[in-house]
């Protein structure tokens, strides 16, 4: 008996990251519901099976449960498409991951050049032993994708990636557009056709727009790496690495109800609020939700097809090339049709693109698992994409492309350091799913990794109890320590809804300078977003920029039950509980309630109105005022953006309006004093909280006047006509 070699039997992870077989090239693949059943195979001659040279199966681990899975099938398929060719071999476009010799190539465990096939391979070889377990595939920790990305830093995972990440990217689709001159995307070429993803590309999923898998819209954010919990996060934590299956002991831990397979579908996490297929069901599992998505992109691929291509389509999802003319017209796909002579050829660019999409979400059955939120965006921008060109679109009204901001992990929130690698510490608190725990145990933040979104751990102390970190008080900017006493659950929402700025740091940078003299070196202070708590907490947080000598409101205490956070929002969907809002202001939306019977406020005449109103109305004169003053004192006009990066802008052609060109990072405004600072600095608040009049509105309107007045100071012309300070 030939002694086993132990370098070669080193449990690494094997390509199983969807627990399906690998599948020949533009060969038949299964139903997008359901994953295909293999017969335990009689296995190959020993030399065929672990590492060349032959050993017997009882001396190999796990041999049994590898001899039974999809990679040991000697008779599918993914094995033997080859096999009438002419010569008789595997194409080194395919040879990587459909023979053992051709992984082998690839890695370079065969001595050649790493990340690539230089040569044919031949026939007849499984994935076996050898296939993953060398030592080339030991040190493999990079995975090179279609799209040119590359994922570095990996384990084991990386042996499973190198296959399971398809054979095309959404790049692929555009240089396929692009060579075919398909410069009209809706005029179909003839020399365009249907770019196959390929196969059981988890990793696309997986990964998201890190490896740009997906065709990816221009101008839209996508999902990157969806962050399961800790321990199941890779591969091979989540498959047995031989013999393929889903490991669902593990996921039944945490996902009740959970005793096979297929009842991976039906989980769905709370952080999931919102419908994404608009079929109104928000507690269907991720899996029913693209589902749902997908089968509304079908809707909207054959009614673009009959209208603008102007050829019927139809799709089977196990004949090649997939898509077919729906001879007939009948939108069903029929067996005649479903044959290679019969494949659709009246491609658009547009049309092409929402095809390759759509291919995604099919062959990778377990997508809504490995990645869902990524397939939900591709689904539903494809369907936009091609709804702009449909006489009647597909009703999107009722779906949902991204999740509540907290789990908006396509968002620039998440999104805004990919480039760098890493959240910095300045930011990590708050834009990283392990900055906030991180900040609780230390005080301070170093660089956190980039995540998808906030996670389970972000907030819960403890995932079996789903205890929540606990803390009496968080301190703001200003350097006050705050919280809602005995509200610990609460206090956690004040860590990152507090602002980065305050009364404080705005004094600090204006210190010992003239009020209306221009300071090159001054820049604007950005209180950043969202600020509710240091609002609610009004003149202890001092949020926002508070004039000396003048009273301010404290913290806004509504009544019991009603006076925190989480006593008014949901804290996973976020959403204002508004129809509790009703037990007491019966009839009224937020926006129209008004407590005090104090004056008008913002001087336009209606004294009932909401202080949603009031606040807006200040708004419109705060600019005016601020406009007014940077004519009038600094000679240089000022335009505002509530969404472009630094927010204020040189008025170049001095018009009051905020032009396109105007809205750049190279025509930011540089001229400040003081005076003008405090007052853009309040008037930035006042767009940064838009729950300001519920959160504090008397402290809000206090600032807002006095910015005004200020400011009217050295412009006698600014309106303050019937101002009311409460």
């Amino acid at each position: 008996m030939k002694k086993v070699n132990l370098k070669f039997v080193l449990i690494l992870g094997v390509l199983a990251i969807a627990a399906l077989a690998l599948t020949a090239c533009a060969q038949a693949t299964p139903a997008p519901t359901q994953a295909p059943v293999v017969e335990a195979p009689t296995c190959p001659e020993p030399t065929a099976c672990p590492e060349a040279g032959g050993v017997e199966a009882a001396t190999v681990p796990n041999f049994e449960m590898w001899a039974a899975s999809p990679h040991a099938d000697a008779a599918a398929e993914a094995f033997n498409h080859w096999n009438e060719d002419d010569p008789k071999e595997i194409p080194t476009s395919c040879a990587k991951c459909h023979s053992q010799g051709g992984f082998q190539d690839y890695v370079g465990a065969d001595g050649s050049e790493a990340f690539v096939v230089d040569k044919a391979a031949e026939i007849g070889s499984v994935i076996s032993c050898a296939t993953c377990h060398n030592e080339a595939t030991a040190e493999l920790t990079t995975v090179k994708f279609p799209s040119g990305a590359e994922v570095t830093g990996l384990g084991g995972e990386a042996v499973c990636m190198t296959c399971h990440q398809g054979t095309a990217a959404g790049a692929t689709v555009d240089a396929a557009i692009e060579k075919a001159g398909a410069t009209d995307p809706d005029v179909p070429v003839a020399d365009l056709g249907f770019t196959n993803l390929h196969y059981f590309a988890a990793a696309v999923a997986r990964y998201g727009t890190q490896v740009q898998g997906g065709y990816q819209y221009e101008g839209k954010t996508y999902d990157a790496l969806w962050q399961h919990v800790e321990g199941v996060n890779t591969c091979t934590d989540c498959h047995n690495p031989h013999s393929l299956e889903l490991n669902v002991e593990t996921c039944a831990t945490c996902h009740e109800g959970v005793t096979a397979a297929e009842d991976i579908r039906d989980v769905r996490m709370i952080s999931s609020a919102v419908d994404y297929d608009g079929d109104g069901d928000v507690k269907e599992g991720i899996y029913y939700e693209v589902d749902g998505l997908r089968t509304l992109l079908y809707t909207a691929m054959q009614s673009y097809a009959k209208e603008v291509a102007g050829t019927a389509l139809v799709y089977s999802p196990t004949a090649y090339p997939y898509f077919f003319i729906d001879t007939n017209a009948d939108g069903v796909t029929d067996e005649a049709e479903a044959a290679f002579p019969n494949s659709y050829k009246s491609w658009t660019a547009r049309l092409a693109k929402a095809a390759f999409n759509y291919q995604a979400s099919v062959k990778d059955p377990g997508s809504y698992a490995h990645g869902g939120k990524y397939i939900i965006e591709l689904l539903y921008d494809s369907i936009e994409n091609l709804n702009e060109k449909l006489a009647t679109p597909v009703d999107l009204a009722a779906a949902n492309r991204i999740d509540p901001g907290h789990f908006a992990g396509s968002q620039m929130a998440f999104r805004d350091w990919d480039a760098d690698g890493a959240v910095p510490a300045s930011c990590s608190k708050c834009h990283s799913a392990t900055g906030l725990p991180q900040f609780i145990k230390e005080g301070v933040n170093i660089s956190n990794p980039i995540s998808d979104g906030l996670m389970c751990e972000t907030c819960h102390s403890d995932l079996s109890t789903y205890a929540r970190y606990e803390q009496e008080s968080v301190k703001f900017p200003s350097g006050a320590s705050l919280g809602f006493e005995g509200q610990p659950d609460a206090n956690l929402c004040l860590n990152c809804h507090q602002g980065r700025e305050s009364t404080v740091s705005v004094n600090r940078a204006i210190a010992g300078q003239d009020p209306d003299t221009i300071n090159e070196k001054l820049g604007f202070r950005n209180v950043h977003y969202f600020a509710a708590g240091a609002t609610l907490f009004g003149a202890d947080a001092q949020g926002m920029y508070q004039y000396e000598g003048k009273e301010y409101a404290a913290q806004f205490k509504h009544v019991d039950g009603f006076a925190t956070c989480v006593d008014c929002h949901d804290t996973h969907a976020l959403t204002a509980k508004v129809d509790a809002c009703a037990g007491c202001h019966t009839g009224q939306t937020p926006e129209e309630i008004r407590m005090t019977t104090q004056g008008d406020f913002d001087g336009d005449g209606d004294a009932a109105e909401g202080l949603a109103g009031e606040i807006d109305t200040l708004k419109e004169k705060l600019l005016a005022a601020i406009q007014a003053y940077a004519t009038t004192v600094t000679a240089k006009p000022i335009v505002y953006s509530p969404s472009a990066y630094p927010y204020w802008f040189n008025d170049t052609n001095a018009n009051g309006q905020l032009d396109a060109e105007e809205a750049s990072y190279d025509n930011r405004y540089a001229s400040w004093s003081p005076r003008l600072l405090e007052a853009a600095y309040n008037y930035q608040y006042s767009m940064k909280d838009p729950g300001a009049f519920v959160h504090n509105g008397k402290y809000v309107i206090q600032a807002m006047i006095d910015s005004i007045k200020d400011l009217k100071t050295k412009v006698p012309t600014i309106d303050d006509a019937g101002l009311v300070r409460p």
